[in-house]
């Protein structure tokens, strides 16, 4: 998978999931802040994304390997605050509560599921247009 980061807003930096060449679904990070924990979006690169089984998220994928950084999930959410650093997946981009946000995610990360059932971790490249 691809992950394209298209604006960084101080509402957070928004992008677009890529799986076999087609985009799928949207994203929303924290902003790039130096790759603080739970506050920054992780730096662009070439990562490996297992499995897991979150206490609070349920099944989803963790991006490994992140320098510095640990706990950096894929899931639901609509405003950079639902992020500690980790990936929320949503449909659309639209204003909640007067500020910039994706909505529909739980049909997103549905989607995203589905996508990688069967396999226990994949490749994920972030880049930066």
């Amino acid at each position: 998978m691809k992950l394209i980061r298209i604006a960084d807003t101080a509402w957070g930096t928004f992008g677009v999931l890529i799986s076999d060449g087609l985009p799928f679904c949207l994203t929303l990070e924290r902003p790039w802040l130096d790759n603080i924990k739970n506050t920054s979006c992780i730096p662009p690169g070439r990562y490996v994304c297992k499995r897991v089984m979150s206490p609070k998220f349920g099944e989803t994928f963790e991006v490994c390997d992140v320098p510095g950084r640990s706990h950096i999930l894929f899931h639901k959410g609509n405003l950079m605050d639902d992020s500690h650093g980790c990936i929320i997946l949503g449909e659309r981009f639209d204003p909640l509560d007067g500020k910039p946000a994706v909505l529909s995610s739980g049909d997103a990360f549905k989607e995203f599921m589905q996508r990688t059932r069967g396999f226990d971790k994949f490749p994920l490249e972030i880049v930066k247009i």
